[in-house]
């Protein structure tokens, strides 16, 4: 029988040099990107991973949350007088176009509310690329919404006049200058400036993007906006949960970090509508001048009145439907829920949009949506397994790169994980529900002593339950929890943050995370990783064993998809929504 140690010794020996020497390029490549100070460890990338896992715990001399900020904070009130503009808002349409979205007039709260009438005021943008010469005028829509409650005692809202006006023409990478309101009324907002993102080409990628998720209106989420406007993104994905308007009964007063405990005699699930227009005002100096792509979550539901919910979300936030296609106001369907599982209709949706993506032209493939599938924190342990034992294959199967969630008040990032079980291949999930909301910052990890949720916890507000024990990890075989920090989460902590994803080109794309507290800490950060790519290893054909036959193959042509990254925002309540972001 042949000796083959010799050879493979050799094999390995021209493997790891040839590893260092991509690691030297890596560093000399991104060396302009980086800053590194004498003595600063080098970036970890994901080709050094599977990481072994780290837990930093709440730090003690930190707030673990904060009450919600007034409605008479500076942030937050009005500051405008009659039809005067405000809550100014910007959202991607296309790669030439802009949403452009503000409020005008006062909204209406009581037992009795009478709509403004949105036909009287305009809606109407000028803009050009000098200060004050504005060379084109849009015109647009304008709206009201009301949250209405069948039950004695409770105060309806009505909302000022909410306009959206689409801007088109736009030149890639150029500033422009930009107004809104009615200037037939003399009701026009002061000069405002954006700059557009670059056209889809190879190589050409949006310069910075913030992802935050679960804001609120603390004082812990003041720190976590003004510590991402000084990282100056290009553009911010909000991962739901953005208000927190549902944790106040409908006549105001002062919010709950817990809504059921301090009100278990509600006879349905109150919001307080004026804190939407705080949280508009609130997020105006950043949304003025650069885009927000938004996702729902469960904060956004909001019941009222015959069954309506996401009336609020549904109506304030202008995003691209006709331009991707859609038949509703989302990227996705929003008339009703839609089952996940694969005999749905978003299932089907979801392949044929899959199948035409060209990843020569669209490498990168991010997806999104509001509650975690891989979570090790105690709160919402596997709230959402039926979505991912529908949907984790599919995705997988179709090389999705990396998965933003939001829901857990915390920060975790995962190694490369699929199906519970490292893999090279598999997408980098990260959770960043840590904006600095008022239910405060999750502490409590399932693995930890008398943490494990049972079985019958951790329910979601909509849907069906599939939690399982472990059927792998010697640790965690047969269990419910792990009774260690699982091996699929490399980095946790129990912290208030932002984090902001830097694409520099087909393969890498580095991720940091910044925590509150370093706000002030010149190049400070929790977390630091380059992100790669290697779609060489992880073809179709490398996975196929470890799926289930009914998997469709990966189209391998298709519609180019802009700027070379997706995100696939999907929902997971006990139906799912999702879009297709193109940006």
């Amino acid at each position: 029988m042949r000796d083959n140690s010799k050879k493979d010794r050799n094999f390995m020996a021209g493997y790891g040099f040839c590893k260092s020497l991509y690691y030297i390029f890596l560093i000399l490549a991104t060396a302009d990107l980086v800053e590194m100070g004498a003595g600063e460890e080098l970036i970890p990338t994901t080709l050094d991973g599977p990481f072994k896992p780290v837990t930093r715990r709440l730090d003690p001399s930190l707030r673990q949350g904060s009450d919600d900020l007034p409605m008479k904070h500076p942030r937050l009130k009005r500051n405008v007088t009659s039809m005067f503009p405000e809550q100014i808002a910007l959202a991607l349409s296309t790669p030439t176009s802009m949403w452009v979205s503000w409020v005008t007039g006062e909204y209406q709260i009581g037992l009795n509310v009478t709509p403004l009438d949105p036909t009287k005021v305009g809606s109407e943008v000028l803009y050009g690329k000098a200060s004050r010469k504005y060379t084109k005028r849009k015109t647009g829509v304008s709206m009201v919404y009301s949250q209405l409650y069948p039950f004695e005692g409770l105060w309806n809202y009505t909302s000022g006049i909410i306009h959206h006006v689409r801007i088109d023409g736009l030149e890639p990478q150029t500033k422009y200058y930009y107004k809104c309101g009615d200037s037939s009324l003399g009701e026009m907002s002061e000069e405002l400036v954006f700059e557009t993102l670059p056209l889809p080409a190879p190589n050409q990628y949006p310069r910075r993007i913030a992802v935050v998720g679960d804001l609120g209106l603390t004082s812990n989420s003041t720190t976590t906006i003004d510590h991402l406007i000084t990282n100056d993104p290009s553009m911010v994905l909000m991962v739901g949960d953005l208000s927190y308007a549902n944790q106040y009964l409908t006549t105001g007063g002062k919010g709950a970090s817990c809504y059921s405990c301090q009100f278990p005699d509600a006879p349905i699930r109150e919001t307080y509508q004026p804190r939407w227009d705080g949280w508009g005002r609130f997020m105006e100096p950043l949304t003025s001048r650069v885009p927000m792509m938004v996702i729902e979550g469960n904060h956004e539901i909001e019941p009222q009145a015959e069954g309506v919910t996401f009336e609020s979300y549904l109506t304030r936030f202008s995003v691209p439907s006709k331009e991707s296609g859609s038949t509703s106001n989302f990227y996705y369907s929003f008339n009703a829920y839609v089952d996940y599982n694969r005999t749905g209709a978003q299932y089907s949706w979801l392949l044929e949009d899959l199948k035409k993506l060209d990843r020569s032209i669209t490498p990168w493939l991010v997806a999104a949506w509001h509650s975690p599938w891989y979570n090790s924190y105690s709160s919402h342990y596997q709230e959402f397994e039926c979505m991912r034992l529908e949907m984790e294959e599919v995705l997988y199967q179709y090389g999705v790169d990396i998965v933003f969630s939001g829901h857990v008040h915390a920060y975790e990032r995962m190694n490369r994980v699929y199906n519970y079980t490292l893999d090279p291949c598999g997408p980098v999930y990260i959770t960043v529900g840590d904006g600095g909301n008022i239910e405060k910052v999750d502490v409590d990890f399932a693995d930890d002593p008398e943490k494990c949720p049972s079985p019958g916890d951790n329910k979601p507000e909509f849907g069906g339950v599939c939690h399982m024990n472990f059927s792998s990890g010697s640790p965690a075989k047969g269990n419910f929890c792990w009774d260690t920090q699982p091996e699929w989460s490399a980095y946790r902590e129990s912290s208030f943050g932002h984090g902001i994803l830097e694409v520099i080109n087909s393969s890498y794309a580095l991720w940091t995370w910044h925590r509150n507290q370093d706000i002030y800490k010149k190049n400070a950060h929790g977390d630091r990783i380059y992100i790669v790519r290697q779609p060489e290893s992880c073809s179709v054909s490398s996975k196929d064993t470890k799926l289930a036959p009914n998997v469709p193959p990966v189209a391998r042509n298709g519609a180019a998809i802009c700027y070379g990254i997706i995100i696939l925002a999907l929902m997971p309540l006990c139906s799912c929504f999702y879009f297709l972001f193109n940006i």
